[in-house]
């Protein structure tokens, strides 16, 4: 149940990013139509599309954690046994919780700090730029809590960790480096 409400919050993440992309096109586009069509523009825009593709990235970077998309260097880690591989997969997503409590704190602070600190050109508070850390860490700090306990309870292993759909290797690469087989 937990991870179907999971599921669904990332789907609405998603969905939230493809509206968030496409007003951050709409306004980059409109605004190099009216510089060059009419020489003259829309100032808020590059401000709000900044905001939009910083929270583009967060949101993003959650739903890829969900996914188990990103990034990770496991060779040395797969010689290992298996419940040795388990310990470091329990530290690195203890490191990674870590990371996240420094970000949470520090996108708490800086909310706080710039509240009714107004953007130049829109006069927003400063304080939606920096939330989007906020949600992120929540989100993140959440998922990596659940994947912690799926590691301690064994539903969780260094397999189930990658590679994401539609990442896997094709017989070309398989082809191309046979002693990775």
């Amino acid at each position: 149940m937990l991870d179907r409400f999971i599921d669904r919050y990332c789907q609405l993440l998603s969905i939230l990013m493809t509206f968030t992309l496409a007003g951050m096109v709409i306004m980059v586009f409109g605004n190099v139509v009216m510089r060059y069509a009419f020489n003259s523009g829309i100032t808020e825009s590059e401000e709000l599309s900044r905001w939009a593709f910083v929270w583009l990235i967060f949101m993003g970077a959650t739903v890829a954690l969900r996914e188990r998309a990103h990034m990770g260097t496991d060779m040395l880690v797969i010689m290992l046994p298996k419940p040795l591989q388990q310990v470091c997969l329990f530290v690195a997503y203890a490191l990674m919780l870590f990371a996240t409590w420094i970000m949470f704190k520090g996108s708490v602070v800086q909310t706080q700090l710039n509240w009714d600190a107004a953007a130049p050109v829109t006069g927003l508070s400063q304080a939606w730029l920096y939330s989007a850390g906020v949600l992120f860490s929540v989100s993140s700090g959440l998922l990596l809590v659940l994947d912690l306990w799926k590691i301690v309870t064994g539903q969780l292993t260094l397999d189930h960790t990658h590679p994401p759909a539609g990442l896997e290797p094709t017989g070309a690469d398989l082809a191309a480096h046979p002693n990775n087989n």
